[in-house]
């Protein structure tokens, strides 16, 4: 094919691409939101302060205080940005991965990563004020419960400014009328530290098991290879990047319990967590996040596959950037 053909190709395929990614985040968001949840809440608890023992702990006093909707405090912020979120990081891999492949030769692991650093560093736009409203909705509930406490004397603002919990739209109007843009984008260099590492150990990692299920360079490999490949990879890339997820968490948790600590930045957040509660806690709901993110893009590589966004614009399914 020509170059003319491929560009013509390249801008056809990625509204397609922008369907895939975002329909992909809304169903993986959907089934696995409550264990975000205990994510958000397990990292936030310090030592001696713990409410929750586990993830099964935390779902279940969660249902027990707060109904069956309160595992989903924060979705509708999660559902809403999703949609772009994860299509601007499944698109921009495609696009960086097209771009380092000019030359046709195939990419290198180098390059490969490349593209997923690229793609990570897209992302943070929509993902740091996503994260930042979602944390306080999440986080919400522990402090509640931790005022329950007999041990724990203050009473705790919730999130900004308010008894109660607000709704997002209210907290993203006072973040900007406090402290303008920079408040919904707090915890932006932590974001980056998580996402870019993210997204170059997932997407090479991705790309060389799907491979492994493809019957011959030619053909796409089956769908469940590439729900396997995306669990697989994404679990790895988790955990490799939990300690930094746990540092964000931290630096944009704007209301605290009894006794929490505040953060200037993150390598205040680092020394103080080493001092105060030991190298574990950056391990903090690092199975959690696993389960969250394996499926999350587990789903987001079938969609790809199946080619969804290509059969609502009634595209025929290219698989230009796959090299």
């Amino acid at each position: 094919m020509n170059r003319s053909f491929h560009v013509t190709l390249l801008f056809r395929s990625l509204p397609a691409k922008l369907i895939n990614g975002g329909f992909a985040g809304i169903v993986g968001v959907t089934c696995v939101f409550p264990i975000d949840l205990a994510k958000t809440r397990l990292q936030n608890q310090r030592r001696g302060q713990q409410v929750y023992k586990s993830m099964v702990d935390c779902l279940i006093k969660t249902v027990r205080s707060e109904g069956y909707f309160g595992m989903y405090r924060g979705a509708a912020v999660n559902l809403t940005l999703v949609t772009p979120e994860k299509a601007i990081k499944l698109a921009a891999n495609d696009f960086f991965r097209y771009h380092l492949n000019k030359d046709g030769r195939g990419l290198t692991v180098f390059k490969e990563m490349l593209a997923g650093c690229g793609a990570g560093m897209c992302q943070v736009i929509i993902t740091t004020p996503m994260e930042m409203l979602k944390i306080q909705l999440q986080d919400a509930g522990r402090l509640a419960a931790q005022q329950r406490k007999p041990a724990v004397m203050p009473t705790v603002k919730l999130v900004v400014g308010s008894a109660a919990v607000p709704s997002p739209t209210k907290i993203a109007r006072e973040l900007l009328h406090t402290q303008g843009i920079q408040g919904l984008y707090r915890g932006l260099g932590a974001t980056l530290l998580r996402d870019v590492p993210f997204s170059v150990v997932y997407f090479p990692l991705f790309a060389h098991l799907n491979r492994l299920g493809q019957p011959n360079p030619s053909e796409a490999a089956p769908f469940h290879w590439s729900f396997f490949s995306g669990c697989a990879a994404g679990c790895t890339a988790a955990v490799a990047v939990n300690p930094c997820d746990v540092v964000k968490t931290r630096l944009q948790s704007l209301s605290k319990g009894a006794n929490e600590e505040s953060y200037s930045g993150v390598v205040d957040c680092i020394s103080k967590i080493l001092r105060k509660e030991g190298p574990s806690a950056f391990l903090k709901g690092a199975s959690c996040r696993a389960l969250v993110i394996a499926p999350l893009f587990g789903i987001a590589q079938v969609m790809y596959v199946l080619g969804v966004g290509e059969f609502v614009l009634g595209y025929t399914p290219v698989s230009l950037f796959s090299a």
